[in-house]
């Protein structure tokens, strides 16, 4: 796994990964405003971030939150996915999340046909993004007027501006990418709180320069995001406004599906760990491995109810080896429901190390001193370092029994940092 020890060495490693596929250009630009719902005395700052296509495409794919009071952007958004034959980018702001704001769907689709107009292509080919506070009304006036700077700036656009320029709590910027074929797959992504059930508070764009169908990159992203996305959590709260988009540009031959899909999923679960190790105040990433479940869906479940224990999350941040409590969030978990498994056909074990089997702990004072020195030597502290450290995460190992259903979630740790952000967030 890879370690930074500063963050020029993590920036360095994110340039490599930076790789644009063809036809695609990026563009970002900051514009400040003043909020019509709260008194400032001092201008708010926006980044607003277009990616477009070169050409139009039918290739294009989303996944969105489900969340029953979604942003107008996923509303929108929905309605592009089912209606749209072809679209040419995606607009991105950050600092407000355009959520069950009076106007918002109408304020969107106002601000894209301006960019259309600039790009020469229908505003309605155009998706929104928007990320940041719930509630407050998008600056109309203000980024319609930055639409000429930022179409000006797709000729001098990197990905690492981009991945930074959509963040808005997140502690360092992130993009993943693998070749496939003779073309790649990169996608950003922002991401740092309200990270569950079904992805988060967060957005990420997928482009790709491979041929392939729209029917086969849809298939392939729900494949990826359920892998990935969906298999994540960091406090447990899903945001109004998650979205995924996939685009492919179509410049490169094709390639098997499978080929194409694990590329895809590789870039999308890498990503993931990401997110979580850039959440807000998180100190521990915890990936959970569930093997020997009745099936798949059992093994996520079980998964999450360790990772989204409250008792398992602030122990790993005291790097407390108290597996005690690994044992009490699967049985709370499968008593409540009555799903019970045999306690002598679980195994659990932390960092390699086996802890309970066969109905009983396996505890000593050596082991103790292992697991906590275990667990400190997986601490990072990206929000003052605004880069991770390293890519380790504090592996739990669970058989449930003799089931073939599996599963890999991964969390995070309670922090001090945490309540602190999100006390703080609009202050």
């Amino acid at each position: 796994m890879s370690e930074y020890q500063n963050e020029q060495d993590y920036l360095s490693d994110l340039k490599d990964r930076a790789v644009l596929p063809s036809g695609f250009r990026v563009a970002t630009v900051p514009i400040s405003f003043f909020p019509t719902e709260r008194a400032v005395s001092e201008p708010l700052k926006m980044n607003l971030s277009l990616i477009a296509l070169n050409e139009p495409t039918e290739s294009f794919a989303a996944v969105f939150t489900r969340n029953a009071f979604p942003g107008a952007p996923v509303k929108i958004g929905r309605r592009r996915l089912a209606e749209s034959k072809t679209v040419s980018g995606v607009l991105i702001n950050n600092k407000i999340s355009n959520v069950c704001a009076e106007g918002g769907e109408e304020d969107a689709e106002e601000i894209l046909s301006v960019l259309g107009k600039s790009l020469g292509v229908p505003g309605e080919s155009l998706f929104p993004a928007s990320t940041g506070i719930i509630g407050w009304r998008l600056p109309k006036k203000e980024m319609k007027e930055a639409v000429p700077e930022l179409t000006a700036a797709l000729d001098s656009g990197t990905l690492p501006d981009l991945a930074r320029a959509i963040m808005t709590t997140d502690a360092f910027p992130k993009i993943r990418s693998a070749a496939v074929g003779g073309g790649v797959v990169t996608a950003v992504a922002k991401g740092a709180g309200m990270i569950e059930p079904n992805m988060a508070t967060m957005l990420c764009f997928v482009m790709t320069d491979i041929t392939v169908s729209r029917e086969d990159l849809r298939r392939a992203l729900n494949a990826a995001a359920d892998a990935a996305f969906n298999s994540i959590s960091v406090d447990g709260d899903q945001s109004t406004s998650d979205t995924v988009l996939a685009f492919s540009s179509c410049r490169k031959d094709g390639v098997p599906y499978e080929s194409f899909a694990n590329a895809l999923k590789s870039v999308c679960v890498r990503l993931a760990e990401d997110i979580v190790r850039n959440g807000e105040g998180v100190r521990h990433v915890i990936k959970v491995k569930v093997s020997g479940a009745p099936d798949d869906a059992e093994a996520k479940r079980a998964g999450k109810a360790v990772v989204n224990s409250p008792l398992v999350k602030t122990a790993v941040f005291g790097n407390d080896p108290n597996v005690g409590r690994l044992i009490s969030a699967l049985g709370d978990d499968f008593g409540s429901r009555g799903a019970l498994p045999d306690p002598q056909k679980v195994t659990v074990s932390l960092g390699g190390r086996t802890v309970f089997r066969n109905g009983a702990f396996v505890l000593d004072e050596e082991s103790e001193r292992f697991l906590s020195q275990y667990l400190k030597l997986r601490q990072i502290n990206p929000g003052e370092k605004r880069y991770p450290e390293h890519e380790n995460c504090v592996e739990i190992e669970i058989s449930l029994g003799d089931g073939g259903g599996r599963a890999v979630v991964v969390g995070a740790d309670l922090t001090y940092g945490y309540v602190k952000e999100n006390a703080d967030y609009r202050s």
